[in-house]
């Protein structure tokens, strides 16, 4: 289980960064549909509200578009190691395309559905996500997605991340941090190098694999002095 947002602010370990990942080829046959709030994700999630929202007083960023988990059966020989989440979690492997941002209810290859919803605690609790929505939660991948609005330009910001099990992160297309093995989600366990959020539109994406057990993440943006930045808006466009 993750520390709760009251923890200290935590050690970043050693990780190994990507160069910035090429986009691949625009995937056809994407269909948005109207569809109500999915049912059985209280108290854990609701649905977004009209308006933009911030992050939470711990800066944790608490709305995400989630994608239906796509399954992917556990490695019988080997655990998430750097080179198999990297080939797994992989703009390549995306369902959809890597340079949108997708919408509340679209449908994509498989017939997965976006969900855009509000998390009622400072981490996303996918395991429940997937149980409330009666999909498959062991040996899956999940897909987060998020805009962040700047009122101006943050440089020298680090991603800030914790998650169950491993997981790829990028920001504006470019890969910025990586959890790897099979562990558990502690509040800020690997920070990203420092980054720049530009002013305005930012575009957050992240994939989490999961294996047995529980599976969630949790995210937020702190400053040089490991600060939680909060002056930011969090939306799904």
């Amino acid at each position: 289980m993750g520390m709760p947002p009251s923890a200290a602010f935590g050690c970043a370990i050693a990780l190994t960064l990507l160069a910035p990942a090429a986009l691949p080829a625009q995937t056809a046959g994407m269909v948005e549909e109207k569809l109500p709030p999915p049912t059985g994700l209280a108290p854990y999630f609701m649905p977004v509200s009209a308006a933009a929202t911030a992050p939470d007083g711990d800066g944790f960023l608490r709305r995400w578009l989630l994608l239906e988990p796509v399954v992917k059966p556990n490695r019988t020989n080997a655990g998430f190691t750097p080179s198999y989440v990297r080939d797994v979690l992989a703009p390549a492997t995306f369902p959809g395309r890597f340079d949108a941002v997708p919408r509340d209810g679209e449908s994509v290859q498989g017939g997965l559905r976006w969900h855009a919803l509000d998390s009622s605690m400072f981490d996303m609790k996918l395991f429940y996500l997937a149980q409330g929505l009666g999909k498959p939660t062991y040996g899956v991948i999940f897909w987060a997605v998020t805009v962040v609005h700047a009122p101006r330009e943050m440089r020298g910001v680090r991603l800030a991340l914790g998650s169950n099990s491993a997981s790829r992160w990028w920001l504006n297309g470019n890969d910025v941090a990586g959890l790897y093995g099979d562990r558990r989600m502690v509040m800020d366990d690997v920070l990203s190098r420092p980054i720049t959020l530009r002013k305005g539109r930012n575009v957050l994406r992240g994939a989490v694999i999961n294996g047995p057990g529980l599976s969630d993440f949790c995210a937020r943006f702190v400053d040089a002095d490991g600060k939680p930045i909060r002056d930011i808006q969090i939306d799904v466009k």
